[in-house]
């Protein structure tokens, strides 16, 4: 009997639900949901995104591992004799990222780190032997940019300076996280040919044997491997192959932009496309007062991303956590590459001009041994078409326009795109919820169980550059 009016109330709208757990009203939302899930009208599409809710809180709880103290604790490894009343004053101006949950205050676990990216104020406090953020080599004006611009202009071309570079890129499920015997599903990214950007991709092998790779028209591909768990070992899986990238210059006459042409093929890239494309009303004056009265397309696309490009990087929560990137990008403090990406997409569009998404791996020669994740864009100027853009590299430190706006217009050589849209379904299609449910960089696994996420496993992405010839 006592059930009987839980079963007959109705369900919380579900934008009325994530509105509450961004607010950190964990509680509630969780009883809500056992009410929506109770519900026998309920479809089974609703049911899974009433789930996917407290599936999302579990990881936001993951994402704001941080108390107080222990906040304190990560800053003082950089700040020595931090001071209470400086932890008080950042914390009271937003700076140090934070959520109340349920009336408790949980601190973001990468806050500490981004504290030095966002405030000139904390970085002049920190120990004069503490390591300084690592850049990426190319996120700074260098001889590759100067080797692109000057073989464009010698060639006449937009596809120069190629590099072929050997990839192995792995997935290593911990041991024992699902039990022996069970099979496990792993998805590895794998890139898709684009005429002048990356071409002549190369199988080598995979382990294990067998590897399903996705039809080169899918837009977030991957190579799909299948493994059953042993006892007290860890999972592995493993793709290697080759491509040849280009780096790409197209220099820009601003006089000789147009207006952007009324082309069926280019309207799904002016739309909005929720949850993390949407013409808010903040959105709409932080446009108006960037654009002002301007309407020549490239002077507008010029002032929008040199004003994101203002958003100061930080290190981001889960994508999979956040309600409406674009709008988290705007008001956050910071953002990384992808939320800013995600942000100037919704800003152009917003202003009549078309824009899309890349994203994947960037990496370096073999000497300096970098890699990591990320995120950029392209964005369509007529009569040049789509021309790439890195919002989060941006303008570059020069005097020459070239080089200076490099990368609106350019990419360097050094980055492999596994995915030309942002959401897209995996092939196989996956049975349980994905754990980027935005982009595909890492990976993916899951059992019959359910999804395998980040803190189960473990990528890496080794690459070594080899000489062109290997393209036969």
């Amino acid at each position: 009997m006592a059930l009987a009016p839980l079963c007959a109330a109705a369900a919380t709208p579900l934008p009325a639900l994530v509105a509450q757990i961004d607010r950190g009203d964990f509680a509630v939302a969780d009883a809500q949901i056992a009410v929506a899930l109770q519900d026998p009208t309920l479809d089974d599409a609703a049911r899974r995104d009433y789930a996917f809710q407290r599936e999302r809180m579990r990881r936001m709880r993951l994402d704001f591992s941080l108390d107080a103290e222990a906040a304190k604790a990560q800053l003082r490894r950089q700040i020595p004799d931090l001071r209470e009343d400086e932890f008080a004053r950042w914390d009271a101006a937003g700076l140090i990222e934070r959520l109340d949950i349920d009336g408790q205050r949980r601190y973001f676990k990468r806050a500490p780190s981004n504290l030095f990216r966002v405030s000139a104020q904390a970085r002049a406090r920190r120990a004069p032997d503490a390591p300084l953020p690592k850049d990426g080599p190319y996120e700074h004006l260098g001889p590759h940019h100067e080797e692109i611009v000057a073989a464009a202009r010698a060639s006449g071309g937009s596809s120069v300076a190629p590099r072929r570079v050997e990839v192995t890129q792995s997935l290593v499920v911990k041991a024992d996280a699902v039990p022996a015997g069970e099979t496990i599903r792993a998805w590895i990214p794998y890139p898709r040919a684009i005429p002048g950007q990356q071409q002549d991709i190369r199988w080598i092998a995979s382990t294990p044997a067998g590897a399903r790779i996705a039809p080169d028209a899918t837009l977030q591909r991957t190579a799909y491997l299948e493994r059953k768990a042993v006892a007290g070992t860890p999972t592995q899986f493993q793709v290697r192959y080759q491509l040849t990238v280009y780096a790409r210059h197209i220099p820009i006459d601003p006089a000789k932009v147009l207006p952007t042409p009324n082309d069926p093929a280019l309207q799904s890239y002016l739309a909005e496309r929720a949850p993390h494309i949407q013409f808010t009303p903040a959105l709409r004056a932080f446009s108006q007062r960037v654009v002002g009265n301007e309407t020549h397309p490239y002077r507008i696309v010029a002032k929008l991303f040199d004003a994101v490009d203002q958003i100061p990087w930080g290190g981001a929560r889960e994508y999979s956590t956040i309600s409406n990137i674009s709008d988290y990008a705007l008001h956050a403090g910071h953002a990384d590459c992808g939320q800013q990406t995600l942000l100037l997409m919704a800003l152009l569009r917003l202003n009549g001009i078309p824009a899309r998404w890349q994203s994947g791996m960037v990496y370096s020669d073999d000497a300096v041994g970098y890699n990591n994740l990320h995120d950029w864009g392209a964005v369509y100027l007529a009569p040049y078409g789509w021309v790439p853009m890195d919002v989060t590299t941006g303008r570059l430190d020069s005097a020459q326009p070239a080089l200076r706006d490099f990368y609106l217009g350019g990419l360097d050589a050094y980055r492999i795109a596994f995915n030309d849209d942002y959401a897209q379904p995996l092939v196989p299609a996956k049975r349980h919820d994905r754990s980027d449910t935005v982009d595909s960089q890492r990976g993916e696994a899951e059992w019959s169980g359910g999804n395998l996420y980040f803190d189960q496993w473990n990528y890496d992405f080794q690459s070594r550059i080899v000489p062109l010839a290997a393209t036969r």
